[in-house]
Parts: C-alpha cells; sequence; structure tokens
C-alpha cells in the first residue's frame, strides 16, 4: 500500500541548532511525527559551516504511517544580504519615523554590497527563486537589497 500524504508543515529552523520547543515541536506534534528523530536529523544535515547559525526554510512532508522527509531551502534573500553587508545582528537605524514614500524606506541606510557579492548570492538562491537566468536572479536580489536600503555598488 502507498504512503499518503497527510500534511505539509512549513518551518524555519536554525541550521545545526533546532530543538523541540516551539515552533518546531508544536506544529510536527500536531502531525504525530517524531520530534525527536526530526530534530536529530535536520541537525545532522545542517551541522556544517555555511548553513550552522541560519535560519533555514524547511519544508516536512507527513505521510500516514507517520514518517516524514524534509528538503532544507536556501536562507532567506534578506538573511544573505545582512551577512555580505557585514550588518551586525540586531543592529536597526534609530527609531525615526519612516514616510510611506518607497524610495525613502530601509532599515540599513548606509550599508552597501557589491555586485559580485549580489551574484554570490543569486548563485546559491537560484534553485529557490523563480528566475529564468542568473542576471534575472541578480535582479531580484538587488531589489530585495535596495528595498532594505541597502546600496548596490560595482
Amino acid at each position: 500500500m502507498a504512503k499518503q500524504v497527510v500534511g505539509i508543515v512549513k518551518l524555519q529552523c536554525p541550521g545545526g541548532a533546532a530543538t523541540p520547543a516551539p515552533p518546531v515541536g508544536p506544529a510536527l506534534g500536531a502531525h504525530g511525527v517524531n520530534i525527536g528523530l526530526f530534530v536529530k536529523q535536520f541537525n545532522d544535515k545542517t551541522n556544517n559551516p555555511d548553513m550552522k547559525g541560519l535560519m533555514l526554510p524547511v519544508i516536512v512532508t507527513v505521510y500516514s504511517d507517520r514518517s516524514f522527509e524534509f528538503k532544507i531551502k536556501s536562507p532567506p534573500a534578506a538573511v544573505l544580504i545582512k551577512l555580505a553587508a557585514k550588518i551586525p545582528a540586531g543592529k536597526k537605524q534609530g527609531k525615526e519615523v519612516i514616510p510611506p514614500d518607497a524610495k525613502k524606506s530601509g532599515k540599513y541606510k548606509g550599508f552597501s554590497i557589491t555586485r559580485k557579492q549580489v551574484e554570490e548570492i543569486a548563485r546559491k538562491k537560484f534553485n529557490d527563486l523563480n528566475a529564468r537566468d542568473l542576471e534575472h536572479a541578480m535582479r531580484i536580489i538587488e531589489g530585495t537589497a535596495r528595498s532594505m536600503g541597502i546600496a548596490v555598488v560595482d
């Protein structure tokens, strides 16, 4: 008898440091998944220096016999851009009121990334982006950076 998909759970977990605490435990426990087994497998797969500590999107497919498979996606573009721009964790601009004008928005004004860094990020994210080629993926990443207030320089 073939396995039937009971549910698909989308989570964001820190690479190499997932715990059974919320949000992982309650989300998977509701579907009857062995939470400890998921946490162990996830941490083993993400314990390398490239993924350790980054928030990683995970899609968990749960089957009728309570078995599961999970797929780890690449980190969000904003996280990779912050790393490339060397923005310290928790560091944002002061409590100034930002007008709703889109040209003046962005929390991280004063920071910048190079086109080469944009290309590296686009290569990492290419499989998860809806882009037809690398140039298109780079434009998507540049747009994300601009919306954050980060300048893209040559």
